[in-house]
Order: C-alpha cells, then structure tokens, then sequence
C-alpha cells in the first residue's frame, strides 16, 4: 500500500491519456460505411472494419499487458503508443482492404498501453479510494470510446475519414512522450521468464472465480454495445433516418453521457454494494435494447428511443466496468497487470463476436434481428448472475 495516495494532476493525466489512445479503437466504428466503399469491402464484411481492431486488442491483452507484472511500466506504455502511432499513420494511407485491416490490427495491439495505465493508477493508490480512481481513470478510457464516435463522424463529413487516422497518429504520438515525462518510474518485483509469466495467465484464470465471473459479465455487456454501435450507425445513415455523419456525431455525442456512471460504480464498489450494482448494470444493458424494440413510433420518436436506449446502454457498460476492474484489483497487486490483461482479453472477445455477429446478422435479418442478437448477450449475462445471487443468499443462510 502506498504512503501517499495518488494526486488529483496525476488521475487527470492518467484518465486523458486512456482516453486518448482508447478512442483509437472505436474512431472507425461510424466511419464503418465510407471506409467500407472506399477499400472495396462487401456490405456483409463491414464488421471486420471493427473486429479486426478488437481481435488485435484481444491479442495485445493476452500477449503483451501481462509483461505490465514484469518489465519497467513506462518504458512498456512508451514503446506500445509509438507503434500505435505508426499503425494509424498506415491506416491514414490505406486505399485497399487489406492494408486498412493490417491497420486495424495492428492499432488493436499497440493501443492496449492504456491497460498496462490502468493497474499503473490503482497501484499509484491507496486502498480505500482505489475504487473512485479507478472509476475515475475508466471514466476517461469511456469518454474516449463515446467521444471518438463523434468526433470522427465530425472530421470526416469535413474533411475524409483519412484525416481522422492521421490526426489521431499525431495525438497519440503526444500521449506517449508526455506520459514518458509526467509518469514515475515503475519496476515490479518479478524476475520470472514471459514463458512462465505467460504460464501463469492459465492458472489464474482456472483459480481465480471472482475474475471468470466478471469476465463473462462483461463480455456479454461488450458484446451487445459493440453491436450496438456497429450496425446503429449503419441504421441512421439508412432509409429510415437518412442521417448524415455530423447527424451520426451528435447521436453519438449524446450517448457519452453515459459515462457518468463509472464514479458511481466505483464508489459503490467501495461501499461493498458490487453485487446489486451488478445487477443493475446488466439490466440496463438489456433494456438498451429493449427499448428500441418495443416502442415503435414515427422517426422522430423511434430516434428519441435510440437515443434513451444509448445512453442507458452505455450506463450499463460503464458501471459493470469499473466494478469489475475494481473486484480483480483487490486480489493482489503483484498479478494486477495480468489479471487486467485476461480480463479485458476474455470481454474483448465478446465485444468482436458483437461486432461481427452485429454486421452479418443486420444484413441478413435486419434491425430487429439485430436488436434481438443484443438482447440475448445482456440476458444470458444476468441469468449468470443469478446464480452468484443464490449462491450468495444460500451462503448468508447458513452463517
């Protein structure tokens, strides 16, 4: 435990550099349309635009944020932010499918730098308010997801979505060398080899419940707001609404206000209340999608609906969030990057089977299907809890 708790500079600096670097991730899910016609991708492909990125943040998460538990933290963030950097400048240039897909790879692999941040801020903590900064670093990881939608429907309805790639290479270049300034040095204990450390990820998972269980929460929770947010834009832009990417941004603008609830959650985890703040989480999730399926209406009501549905979407993701990371960074602060590394690598995963399942399951079976597909991610999650809640109540019977 640290002497002296972290600074309110340092968590600002902290929750603006995840931001920064974890928009990366999500500027091409509104630009999903213009960069499909232009690299050549068929419509049921599109989902790739997105997946691809999510699959290489999947891989970063299992391969390169456990080294956060073995090599010196700032130097790691560093070097990952410079290819990050080189891998939106490639995306910027891109004129074919291939190359645009290398990129997104590649900026999936380089971007999870803000995970290796993450356990950084609750280390740089004490105990006792390790939730709130946690939440308040996520909150910014969150606002960066919500505010890249916007801001890249903005730019390219200005410009082209090019710029958007090329303006983000330089922003993240930035981020890295003011973090390799402001950051303190951080070694951790370990001297284990990677093929042991990464032997190791195993053995958590199969003896860590509280980490398998968060987990499968979470990825139902990312699964269905990749989806969301991957045929949604697909869905304004369609005959129905007919909106134009700056009408896209301010949609997407909107929906950030969900944000708000990740100090929440965190404060709640620290009043010892994750259990039904959980639950509350999930069901947001599945009324975000219940919403725009049950209240039909004209287009002005369906699109006040996807509105409320957004933000009550994103409440949920953001809540559920910081009580997982919260719950895992109590079990030991020598395995923090891992076990943030496998649980963000197993919710991932999640998130591109949304996105991917989101994309062929609205060109073959429409908004409905789709609406219905995000449903059921957020329901079998809430069933799961169920049975942490019985489990939990048989326990206080008999104490």
């Amino acid at each position: 435990m640290n002497n002296k708790d972290i600074s309110p500079g340092m968590v600002t600096l902290l929750a603006t550099a995840t931001g920064l670097i974890v928009a990366s991730l999500y500027y091409a899910q509104t630009l999903v349309g213009p960069i499909s016609a232009s690299t050549g991708l068929s419509p049921a492909a599109a989902g790739l635009v997105v997946t691809l990125t999510q699959i290489g943040y999947t891989l970063g998460l299992l391969f390169i944020v456990p080294l956060g538990d073995l090599l010196e933290n700032r130097r790691l963030i560093f070097t990952g932010l410079l290819f990050t950097s080189a891998m939106l400048v490639l995306a910027a240039v891109s004129s074919s499918a291939w190359m645009f897909l290398t990129a997104a790879l590649g900026i999936g692999l380089g971007s999870v730098a803000a995970q290796v941040i993450v356990p950084f801020a609750a280390h740089l903590s004490q105990e006792a308010t390790r939730g709130v900064t946690v939440g308040k670093v996520v909150s910014g990881l969150l606002l960066g997801i919500m505010l890249s939608r916007p801001a890249a429907s903005l730019v390219a309805d200005a410009t082209s979505w090019h710029v958007v790639f090329a303006g983000a290479a330089v922003l993240v270049l930035i981020v890295a060398f003011v973090l390799r300034a402001k950051l303190p040095v951080r070694m951790p204990q370990h001297h284990i080899g990677y093929p042991k450390l990464m032997g190791s990820l195993w053995h958590l998972f199969r003896q860590t419940p509280v980490l398998r269980r968060r987990a499968a929460y979470h990825a139902g929770l990312f699964g269905s707001f990749s989806l969301f947010w991957t045929v949604t834009p697909l869905m304004l832009s369609g005959p129905q609404f007919h909106l134009s990417q700056t009408g896209i941004a301010i949609f997407a603008l909107v929906g950030m206000s969900g944000a708000i609830a990740s100090p929440i959650a965190g404060k709640l985890a620290d009043q010892g209340h994750t259990l039904i703040a959980t639950a509350a989480a999930l069901a947001l999730g599945v009324i975000g999608f219940a919403l725009p399926l049950l209240v039909p209406g004209s287009r002005e009501v369906a699109l006040a609906v996807l509105v409320i549905a957004s933000i009550v979407l994103d409440m949920g993701v953001a809540a559920n969030l910081v009580l997982g990371q919260r719950a895992i960074f109590s079990l030991g602060a020598e395995v923090r990057s891992r076990l943030n590394g496998v649980y963000f690598a197993l919710f991932f995963a999640g998130g591109a089977a949304g996105s991917a399942l989101g994309g062929w399951v609205y060109a073959t079976h429409g908004w409905h299907g789709a609406l219905l597909a995000g449903m059921a991610f957020n329901g079998a999650a809430l069933l799961y809890w169920v049975t942490e809640y019985l489990g939990h109540t048989s326990q206080h019977k008999a104490a």
